[in-house]
């Protein structure tokens, strides 16, 4: 057995007047996440670990969009119910933080093995759907994180 690698990318994938995509796990019904996962390698690029599991888990293609990196990372004890997948004595994972704007609420094909539904909804009801409090939290700095890139976009273009 591979096991996985104990640093992961959480992603919120969001539009610009912050409704968030969020995604039902399939092995657990009722948990509710932005899109995550682990590296790949030790060596992959967090934003290429990013994209990558975007396209996995949504079939939306990040580079055709803005992929942001927050440069905000977290340390957790992971879930006791997934720690079989990781080596044994593995009990924490770090997660790096990234946002992804599109326009408007996308279709999205769901990986079948990993998620049951999505809903895109307004970012507070997201946050309050996230069975993940480092993802509810995630959710809800959507607010100052876009207002913030939007002032420094703003700066650029003066």
């Amino acid at each position: 057995m591979r096991y996985k690698i104990p640093e992961s990318v959480l992603v919120v994938i969001h539009t610009p007047d912050l409704q968030v995509l969020l995604i039902e796990r399939a092995d657990r019904p009722g948990f509710w996440q932005s899109v995550t996962g682990s590296l790949d390698a030790d060596d992959e690029p967090l934003a290429v670990a990013a994209a990558r599991e975007v396209a996995e888990e949504t079939g939306i293609v990040a580079s055709r969009f803005a992929l942001t990196d927050w440069r905000h990372t977290i340390d957790y004890e992971i879930y006791p119910q997934w720690r079989h997948r990781y080596a044994p004595g593995v009990i924490r994972n770090t997660e790096h933080w990234f946002g992804l704007c599109v326009p408007e609420p996308l279709p999205v094909t769901l990986a079948p093995r990993e998620h049951l539904r999505f809903e895109w909804l307004p970012w507070q009801a997201a946050a309050e759907r996230c069975f993940s409090a480092s993802n509810a939290e995630a959710v809800r700095q959507l607010v100052w994180r876009t207002a913030a890139q939007q002032a420094v976009t703003a700066g650029v273009a003066q």
